[in-house]
């Protein structure tokens, strides 16, 4: 597997020079598995239209491979120019939880937000074998006073309900499950690698019943994609029917290394938009203020009908568990999932949906969810272009 390097090995610096010193982990045919020293797991972040202060970002790089995703920028911060390099090239953070323990006893971090998941899934397939997003997880469950979002599109994330239960007793959670469409062919060819939809939907369900805050992203917004009101008001409602208690959005933007990806999807898929596209993101990586809100009225009208809070776009809640139990001690690098611990009616933003079929025990036990654990093996049915299905290895841990 090739990858271009943008400098000279000469002139590496900073995380370039951490990149070109990483260590392979486990080289896949379509993928390769690094690990990289970092300083920091705490990132500020610098932009305004951010609401959070501090980002966490266990890898570089996701295998999921939207077509859109505007992280892939991040990559040419380590030298490397591909648009590709960006899914082909994972970079697993060692030591991650021992350098996030040293930076949780900052003071200013109390009451602030944190993202964590911003330019990469934590729940990527790397996930499932490496564990960082787990290990990040267990030491967050001894902090307090902390405004924590997780955004994914994977449904491993109830693979650590009992840890999420555990931080949200003493700090404020929410998680984002992203759905950008419902519609399966659209979704495979857009959102290569990722869990299905109706997955994430069902992870929605879990986290729920678990008495998580936990809602949909929907996101990015595509013009003449996925932006018709039916498109959107079937994700909307399909929210409200799992339990959502909010529905974030976003419109879709594009740096220069995103297009490179996804200009390339649209002459394949979608070549009458190839034109407007290419004129829209000529000048700027941001779709004009007039679409994005007449996009914000629509998704307002859809939520308000539908019964879901007209928050802003990406707004982070307000302190959600305020409970005088104190939080159950922790072992610090607790990595192994352990059983579903019995309902112990945690507070929580709404009413979680009502258990369908045999989601829980007689004894009111959670069960595990089918694609959580193990993830090694299993598998989901996606659509083949040429009709019916076909399985697909659930998690990219299985040799390909």
């Amino acid at each position: 597997m090739l990858f271009a390097y943008a400098e000279p090995e000469s002139a590496a610096k900073g995380i370039e020079r951490l990149a070109r010193e990483a260590t392979p982990l486990l080289e896949k045919r379509q993928v390769e598995y690094l690990g990289i020293e970092v300083r920091s797991v705490l990132n500020r972040c610098a932009s305004d239209r951010m609401p959070f202060a501090w980002t966490i970002n266990p890898y570089r790089g996701c295998e999921f491979g939207c077509r859109y995703c505007y992280a892939r920028y991040t990559h040419e911060f380590m030298g490397l120019a591909r648009w590709e390099d960006f899914e082909e090239k994972i970079y697993v953070k060692r030591g991650a939880a021992r350098i996030l323990t040293r930076e949780l006893t900052l003071r200013r971090l109390n009451g602030q937000s944190i993202a964590l998941g911003t330019a990469t899934d934590p729940y990527q397939p790397a996930e499932c074998r490496f564990r960082v997003t787990r290990s990040l997880l267990g030491v967050l469950a001894q902090a307090s006073d902390l405004r924590l979002s997780i955004t994914t599109k994977s449904d491993l994330v109830v693979r650590d309900i009992d840890l999420l239960r555990r931080i949200a007793l003493r700090n404020s959670l929410q998680v984002n499950l992203t759905v950008t469409t419902l519609d399966r062919d659209l979704s495979r060819i857009l959102e290569c690698r990722a869990p299905m939809p109706e997955l994430r939907l069902q992870a929605l369900t879990h986290l729920r019943e678990a008495g998580i805050p936990a809602g949909v992203t929907l996101s990015p917004i595509l013009p003449d994609i996925t932006d018709d009101r039916a498109g959107l008001e079937v994700v909307i409602a399909a929210a409200k029917a799992h339990g959502a208690v909010h529905v974030f959005w976003n419109v879709l933007f594009l740096k220069p290394s995103a297009q490179q990806a996804f200009f390339p999807f649209l002459a394949q898929h979608f070549p009458h938009l190839r034109k407007r596209y290419t004129a829209c993101f000529a000048r700027a990586a941001f779709l004009d203020r007039a679409y994005t809100d007449r996009i914000g009225h629509l998704i307002a009208e859809l939520k308000r009908e539908h019964g879901l809070p007209d928050r802003p776009a990406f707004e982070m809640p307000s302190s959600i568990y305020e409970t005088a139990v104190e939080a159950e001690q922790l072992p610090l690098f607790q990595l192994a999932a352990p059983a579903p611990p019995r309902s112990t009616a945690l507070p929580c933003v709404g009413t979680p949906p009502a258990p369908r079929g045999n989601r829980r025990s007689d004894t009111g036990q959670l069960q595990p969810m089918r694609y959580s654990e193990p993830c090694v093996g299993d598998s989901i049915r996606f659509a083949d272009p040429k009709g019916g299905s076909r399985r697909r290895p659930r998690c990219a841990v299985v040799e390909s």
